[in-house]
């Protein structure tokens, strides 16, 4: 069977990868398998300049604070700032402490620097304001779009109100609300008013869009759509925070991504007319089957309840079609967890190169069983599941890490 598995496999090259996908791609999504790990950001970053100087991409996208990106972006694309003030104002989730992070940033900034505007590099985040101690507070993204607005058209609101309604940013920010709904603002009338006026605020956005693309650059009308997404889905995620419901997390984690999708969408937009897009995040945020999600100890009365939901992958490939394609990442060893022999990454780490791209028709084709799901040995890491590897246009195996 490993000579046949042989056949679906190739040495890990950009090329090798690309080689798999539709040649309509316009949204390439790069999973991982858990978070933290160098290898796989290094990878990343070998792909993305492969794509960059062969494939035409001009942008790409991490799991990280769709707001706190923006610091990034400007360094990357006109110098604004310095590398250290992009690696810890730019990042969520402390991805800023990351090297692979800091090299990809430094490579980006060189490119751009002898090039045009039109030519030049762009740095996304697709995730919310989230953290694993809660969601951030709405203040920055409403205020935001409240001052982009007001400088333009007469509001029936004042930063007064939406201070007040706002209150202390120590109220949003709880994290004892992470665990408890009845700490959440998310439902307070306060709340419910803040999400009607962000509702307003992006439809008045949306119904002067003429006037404002006049008045105002490309740039300042994007960042402001942004500000209005990002309002108003922190809102919407501190009210499911303040559910009490049994289906509380699994809220949580529906509309993380759908906030996610909503990001994607904006982003491969405003790059259409540039080149494709590389998205990089937890395979669980790009896959385009249902994810699914075991908790772990520690979670309570919750722990050993899967969780279900639809990445942003699935939804945003849904409207894409075979304009997005998905490659999966796992891996074989890490330390003392080596893989069962008759697990698809125990079949994999059989092949003769340490990081290998898989094609899932053809691995589908020779292999004569599905391989048994694989037990991880940790609950940071969620293995691919065997029995929707046909949904992948890719896999990238690193044989160990």
């Amino acid at each position: 069977m490993t000579v046949s598995i042989r056949d679906a496999a190739r040495p890990f090259t950009g090329g090798a990868l690309t080689a798999l996908l539709s040649p309509a791609t316009r949204l390439l999504g790069l999973g991982e398998p858990t978070h933290g790990v160098e290898a796989f950001l290094e990878l990343r970053n070998e792909l993305f300049r492969h794509l960059v100087e062969y494939e035409g991409y001009r942008s790409i996208i991490l799991e990280s604070d769709c707001l706190s990106a923006l610091a990034a972006d400007a360094y990357i694309t006109d110098g604004i700032g310095t590398l250290d003030d992009a690696m810890s104002l730019g990042f969520g989730h402390h991805l800023g402490a990351s090297p692979a992070n800091r090299e990809l940033l430094r490579w980006m900034r060189a490119y751009n620097e002898q090039r045009p505007p039109r030519e030049r590099l762009h740095f996304y985040g697709f995730d919310g304001p989230l953290e694993m101690t809660g969601p951030a507070g709405p203040r920055p993204a409403l205020t935001a779009l409240h001052d982009y607005l007001a400088a333009h058209l007469d509001l029936a609101w004042s930063r007064e109100t939406l201070d007040a309604l706002l209150g202390p940013d120590q109220r949003w920010t709880n994290p004892a609300a992470t665990t408890d709904p009845t700490q959440s603002v998310g439902r307070t009338p306060e709340a419910r008013e803040l999400r009607l006026i962000a509702d307003d605020l992006r439809a008045l956005l949306t119904a002067h869009t003429p006037h404002l693309t006049a008045a105002t650059s490309p740039d300042d009308r994007w960042r402001a759509d942004l500000y209005a997404r990002t309002a108003a889905g922190l809102l919407r995620y501190h009210a499911g925070m303040a559910d009490t419901a049994a289906t509380r997390v699994g809220t949580l984690m529906c509309l993380r991504d759908a906030m996610m999708a909503d990001n994607l969408d904006a982003i491969i937009d405003r790059e259409a007319r540039r080149g494709p897009t590389l998205a990089f995040a937890h395979n669980r945020h790009l896959q385009k089957d249902k994810s699914r999600w075991l908790l772990p100890e520690g979670w309570g009365p919750l722990a050993g309840r899967t969780l279900e939901w639809w990445s942003a992958g699935a939804i945003v490939g849904t409207r894409l079609g075979d304009q997005y394609a998905f490659a999966a990442t796992t891996f074989g060893t890490r330390g003392s967890d080596v893989p069962q022999p008759d697990t698809l990454e125990g079949l994999l780490s059989a092949l003769p190169d340490a990081r290998a791209v898989i094609d899932p028709v053809r691995l589908t084709a020779v292999l004569d069983r599905k391989p048994t799901p694989r037990v991880p040995a940790d609950h940071t890491y969620l293995p691919l599941d065997p029995a929707t590897t046909g949904q992948t246009d890719a896999i990238v195996f690193v044989k160990e890490i």
